[in-house]
């Protein structure tokens, strides 16, 4: 699959009707709306949708026709910065989809849009020509009311379109940028100063520097003078919202990998402390990907000196309660997190255990072997899992605590992995299936069916063979556990061990089933020469458990 998302911010925020015929415009191009975000206080929407490449950029440019048809932006009054009706149209490459191909995307939009619709385009972050014009801020500088004297500097006349501002829908910028989070920390204050700053100290700008009588400090160049703030890649200002009554500070942050999502919070609270004030939580604007909110679990978790081996939902549900994600609004992981909403439906581990052994058991070819292989790693890694917390902070166990810990979180994640399987195989299985039922009239069709099975049944092995590579790191785990944990769970590691070698065996199995019938000779040695050091590697560390486990029980 192709997926290039879009999250265009429209200068409407207050009126439903003009929301809905945006949206439905972008509907109407085939696209998947993810979320509509609006805000009353900051007179804006964010939308959010994804699909494939040129459908996304038709649905884009459906957006942005309508709303500068629909919002006058001379009557545009809120506390959000912007330029125009369709303030900025940034695209993210989400699957299968390289950066280079995006940039091509949001540059066929952007001409597009301003040959088409007369509305001045700046191209900016991946996709700008020039180094000032990545910076978002630097070329909304100024904002809708200084646009009409800015865009006549040769300096900023835009990629694309006129060189006139249109006072009715402004201009637009669009680029390809990281997985932008806007972030806003509720403070308990209605001090803007105090909000700013706050924000000034967090963003990667820094604070405006003056001297002992308050004047500001300019280099030689006569420029402002700043002093760098705490996060890299971090955007701030700091508000009043009506509607909360309270300071907010808003928040973009640009690379949630380079500044982590609950370091920032983090730090607003001790800021805010300073100030004599505090953060009493934090919404999100649009939809956020999971690592971050993971991340930001596991970190509160750390922090609380609880056990961070936990499963993803759970983590997830910490980092929303510790961040203070549902103060103004529910916060609900399946329709804000991108991977939970986008998520393909798996309807194996969606049934109870009944039903699934009923499907088992009946003449459908699917699930099968390979499935149940994926599910004795997931009861492996879980029984791991279990007697790791199970020696955490026992008596007689201390100085092996932080290394349960960690063993335990590993385990959690393999966990996932397995379960994650246990349907890959059977989508797989069926992908084999559609290949066979390909039309073979003509020789032509013939080779396309052909390849296809062919294709199809490779990958059909690797999901096996990725079960294989990992039940070693189990049967380790299962070890240590055995060795140095909780002596009560002896019996469970053995059952541990036990289904780590079915899983291993069971993926074997059908590994080997699978390259029967494969054409690609070279394909085959490989995998089967690797499966096989590692069915070896498999029996070494099983009959090491069965031996220590026969002695001790």
């Amino acid at each position: 699959m192709r997926l290039l998302e879009c999250v265009p911010n429209f200068s409407e925020g207050r009126d439903q009707n003009i929301i809905q015929q945006i949206v439905s415009a972008i509907k109407e191009q085939g696209v998947t709306v993810l979320d509509v975000d609006p805000g009353a206080a900051t007179n804006r929407t964010v939308v959010t949708f994804a699909g494939e490449p040129d459908m996304v950029v038709e649905a884009a440019f459906a957006g942005i026709k309508k709303a500068s048809e629909l919002i006058d932006m001379k009557k545009h009054k809120g506390a959000h910065p912007r330029m125009g009706a369709t303030d900025v149209c940034p695209f993210i490459p989400l699957e299968g989809v390289s950066e280079e191909e995006a940039v091509f995307y949001a540059e066929k939009l952007a001409k597009k849009v301003g040959e088409e619709l007369l509305i001045p385009v700046y191209l900016y972050e991946k996709s700008a020509k020039t180094e000032k014009r990545k910076n978002l801020a630097n070329i909304r500088e100024g904002e809708y009311e200084g646009f009409f004297d800015k865009i006549k500097k040769d300096e900023w006349r835009p990629d694309y379109g006129p060189s006139e501002f249109s006072s009715k829908s402004g201009g637009t910028v669009i680029g390809v940028r990281e997985f932008l989070i806007a972030y806003n920390i509720n403070l308990n204050t209605r001090s803007v100063p105090i909000a700013k700053k706050i924000a000034d100290q967090l963003r990667e700008k820094g604070v405006l520097q003056r001297d002992e009588q308050g004047k500001l400090l300019k280099d030689e160049n006569g420029e402002k003078i700043f002093k760098p703030g705490l996060f890299k890649d971090v955007k701030a200002v700091g508000w009043y919202i009506p509607e909360y009554q309270r300071a907010q500070i808003s928040i973009n942050l640009v690379n949630y990998k380079v500044s982590p999502l609950h370091e920032v919070f983090d730090a607003a609270c001790k800021l805010a402390e300073i100030e004599g004030i505090r953060v009493t939580g934090s919404e999100l604007v649009g939809l956020i990907p999971k690592e971050p909110l993971f991340n930001a679990g596991v970190h509160y978790l750390k922090k609380s000196n609880q056990s961070y081996a936990v499963s993803e939902i759970d983590a997830i549900t910490t980092a929303i309660q510790s961040l203070g994600l549902s103060e103004l609004t529910a916060f609900n992981p399946t329709e804000k997190v991108i991977e939970y909403k986008t998520a393909v439906k798996r309807p194996l581990i969606s049934k109870t255990v009944v039903d699934f052994c009923d499907e088992l058991a009946s003449d459908s070819p699917a699930p099968g072997g390979g499935s149940i292989a994926a599910l004795a790693g997931a009861l492996s890694s879980a029984l791991s899992s279990m007697v790791g917390n199970l020696t955490i902070g026992k008596k007689g166990y201390e100085s092996f605590s932080e290394e349960f810990k960690e063993l335990s979180y590993k385990a959690q994640r393999a966990k996932e992995f397995f379960t994650y399987i246990i349907d890959e195989d059977t989508f797989a299985f069926d992908k084999i299936m559609d290949a066979f039922k390909l039309p073979k009239k003509t020789d032509e069709e013939k080779t396309e069916r052909d390849n296809a099975i062919e294709e199809a049944t490779k990958n059909a092995t690797k999901i096996p063979f990725s079960v294989l590579e990992r039940v070693p790191e189990i049967l380790e785990y299962t070890l240590f556990c055995i060795k140095n944990g909780n002596q009560n769970a002896l019996s469970d590691s053995g059952v541990s061990g036990l289904m780590a070698k079915s899983a291993a065996y069971g993926a074997f199995y059908n590994v080997k089933i699978n390259i029967k019938s494969l054409k690609d000779e070279t394909f085959k040695n490989d995998i089967l020469e690797k499966s096989t050091q590692i069915i070896k590697k498999v029996d070494s560390l099983a009959s090491e458990i069965e031996s220590i486990i026969n002695e001790r029980l």
